[in-house]
């Protein structure tokens, strides 16, 4: 008894005689951690322009991008739908999944920064064994035990796994700005979507309208035909131009229901009617742009890249690390035993502090091509951000001209209904008097339709052009998670239970 007891003193020195070293040892070792192989990353420069293509003034900082969607897009019905689908939008929720677990790999990727902490046992009866394994004793038979405590700690001195967690950072940014992407994308479709049916709508009741005018000069024709008057070819022209108006109106039913299901699938809904405004539409307003170098900062899918550059660069510096030396620190506590019964004595007690130090010598070029494979990568990843750009200031001037010719056009529309709608009065009251033929109500008529539809067409397209306009600026850049409108926020939106019936559908 006395020896085990001199034996387990003389033990707990050397145990802490080591742990003040391995103290001592570590705080250098973290010093020389500090130390990260690889490049760090900057942006690459883009050489955007002073301004838009078409967009007015030079270095004009403010842009609707700046506004959130509901006082973009306003409009009480299109507010409570796009609130809707960014609540139940699927596609929203698996991106939400996605971000959940890249964070978690993260935190897989770091985990070997901090000392890894496990333990272990086992029990056996055998001979020349020991847990199972071939270990001489003697020839005698006996039952064995070994129970211990262990940790096992990286000294990173390279930065190789600070090089990864940027990495894994880097990944989750780029998740991220792409939910955010998807998000915003949610918003302008559905956004688009609305106005779009707003315009089958009025197109609808063009069409109406149309026949209905028709349907008039068709039975003033047939009064006067059977009155002996004049022949029945008048009755038989607004009889086919009444039945041309009229094959539109179904094929506007159609593709009216077909919209009003797509919208309800971006809302994770089953197909339904769906209500909106039937206030008259008024051009949209003229709105600020913004500078080009601001989309750099304000559009998802540009952050996106540039967050996947960021990771692209980091992994250079991981495929440099794998070149150096790895030094690793173990240490264990526990007991092992030959002989079960002796398992409570001190003599039993085990520790060991240890420290490894591996390389590489000769791979055969795997190391190499490792870290030209992660320099390749970094610059595709900066050819992608450089095309995101380029792309991006495409978007913003495409929708800045479509603004502006669409603006023109509307403009000529009105002016081609307004003449047509005088040159019907006027026929109609020419053919009253007995000085114009039939023919002169029918063609003003028939001119009529399709300019009225192609000024709704222009007007439509101006609204869609505006949210084009708002997603390729980076629209709601600043909202954080806070995408839902302010009522959505205040509590369940009741907009879209009060409101009036559906217009067509």
């Amino acid at each position: 008894m006395p020896r085990n007891a001199a034996l387990d003193r003389a033990q707990k020195r050397g145990a802490r005689k080591c742990r003040a070293n391995l103290i001592g040892g570590t705080a250098l070792l973290l010093v020389l951690g500090a130390c990260k192989v690889g490049p760090e990353y900057a942006r690459p420069s883009s050489a955007t322009p002073e301004s838009f293509r078409d967009a007015g003034a030079v270095g004009e900082a403010a842009s609707v991008a700046d506004r959130p969607w509901w006082e973009v897009f306003d409009d009480p019905k299109l507010t409570a739908l796009i609130d809707q689908a960014l609540s139940s939008n699927l596609d929203l929720r698996i991106a939400t999944l996605r971000l959940e677990q890249v964070r978690f790999v993260r935190e897989q990727v770091r985990s070997p920064l901090y000392p890894q902490v496990g333990y272990g046992g086992g029990v056996s009866r055998g001979r020349n064994e020991f847990l199972g394994g071939l270990s001489p004793d003697g020839g005698n038979t006996e039952s064995k035990a070994m129970v211990d405590l262990n940790v096992f700690w990286e000294i990173d001195l390279w930065g190789r796994v600070q090089r990864a967690d940027e990495a894994a950072l880097a990944e989750i940014l780029a998740v991220e700005e792409a939910r955010r992407g998807i998000t915003l994308s949610l918003v302008s479709e559905v956004a688009a979507a609305y106005f779009q049916l707003v315009g089958f709508d009025d197109q609808i009741a063009i069409a109406r309208r149309s026949a209905k005018s028709f349907a008039e000069s068709e039975q003033l024709f047939h009064d006067r035909a059977e009155g002996g008057i004049s022949s029945d070819l008048p009755v038989l022209r607004a009889k086919a131009l009444r039945a041309t108006a009229s094959a539109s109106i179904p094929d506007f039913e159609r593709r009216i229901a077909q919209l009003e299901n797509a919208i309800c699938l971006l809302l994770g809904e089953a197909p339904h009617a769906l209500e909106r405004s039937t206030a008259p539409r008024v051009r949209p307003p003229e709105v600020p742009v913004g500078i080009p170098s601001e989309l750099l900062e304000r559009r998802p899918d540009i952050r996106a890249v540039e967050a996947e550059l960021r990771a692209a660069s980091a992994r250079i510096g991981v495929a440099e690390a794998d070149f150096f030396p790895r030094l690793g620190l173990t240490a264990a506590l526990g007991k092992v035993t030959p002989e079960l019964d002796a398992f409570t004595s001190g003599a039993t007690n085990a520790w060991s502090v240890a420290a490894g130090l591996s390389g590489p010598i000769f791979q055969g070029g795997r190391l190499t091509a490792q870290l030209n494979q992660a320099k390749a990568a970094f610059e595709e990843s900066a050819t992608r951000y450089e095309r995101s750009v380029l792309i991006s200031l495409g978007e913003v001037a495409d929708t800045l001209v479509d603004r502006s010719t669409l603006i023109e056009i509307e403009d000529w529309f009105g002016l081609e209904v307004t003449a047509l709608s005088s040159a019907v009065e006027l026929s109609r009251e020419r053919y009253d008097a007995g000085r114009a033929s039939y023919f002169e109500i029918l063609d003003s008529q028939q001119q009529l339709f399709p300019a009225e539809a192609g000024l709704s067409t222009s007007r439509t397209e101006q609204f869609l052009a505006y949210v084009r306009l708002y997603r390729a600026l980076g629209g709601g850049w600043n909202l954080g998670d806070e995408w839902h409108s302010t009522a959505e926020r205040r509590g369940p939106a009741a907009t879209l239970e009060s409101s009036p019936p559906a217009v067509g559908g």
